[in-house]
């Protein structure tokens, strides 16, 4: 599922707010199967992204990485 979000936890540099509310935006969009929600469903819509967008931000300030940088280049799947 969602095969199109790509990784946004790196090693070299935080993921930006862009990249976070993109991620979220496909997320709602392939769950809700709405590209452009009904204007009855809008407000949901982005209440569903913003909310997940945060959580995400949340989860991305919170993972421990305890492999080296090396091994997650190199594909290890300690990373």
């Amino acid at each position: 599922m969602c095969r199109s979000i790509k990784t946004l936890r790196k090693s070299e540099m935080e993921a930006s707010d862009s990249e976070v509310h993109e991620a979220a935006l496909q997320f709602v969009r392939k769950i809700s199967g709405y590209r452009h929600p009904s204007q009855a469903n809008t407000a949901a819509f982005e209440k569903a992204v913003d909310d997940i967008a945060m959580v995400s931000r949340q989860l991305l300030g919170s993972l421990v990485n305890r492999s080296p940088a090396s091994a997650r280049k190199t594909g290890d799947p300690a990373g």
